[in-house]
């Protein structure tokens, strides 16, 4: 069993930089997939980032890489997510989530529990 609680997200202006954290709690907190995914308004649920604990391997979609890092403190317990040279089209309810499996994947079903979402906005 996994809780995941989001913090971090705020309003700023273009091309700042902003870190979302994860807070996991759990037995099995330390074998779970980690990710995370955002919805803008009327849009689906998509992928940003994930990372793999046991391997330490990150993916990145290919509208943030080179611009989003998703990383881990294990001793924390704690995922996050470092934004820099944000766009307006970043703005979005952004999610943590967790899957019960180890093995990395980039869809919504495939992760099984989910933080409450932190708001972004960009203004330009």
């Amino acid at each position: 069993q996994v809780q995941l609680v989001e913090s971090g997200g705020g309003l700023l202006q273009a091309g700042g930089s902003l870190r979302l954290s994860c807070a996991a709690s759990g037995r099995t907190f330390v074998s779970n997939a980690m990710g995370w995914f955002r919805q803008a308004p009327g849009k689906e649920r998509e992928f940003v980032a994930a990372i793999s604990w046991s391997a330490g391997k990150t993916y990145y979609a290919d509208s943030v890489k080179g611009r989003f890092t998703i990383s881990r403190d294990n001793a924390k317990n704690t995922v996050y997510l470092q934004m820099n040279s944000l766009k307006p089209e970043d703005t979005a309810v952004y999610y943590c989530a967790a899957r019960r499996g180890s093995i990395v994947v980039f869809t919504t079903t495939g992760y099984d529990y989910w933080g409450q979402g932190t708001q972004v906005t960009v203004s330009s």
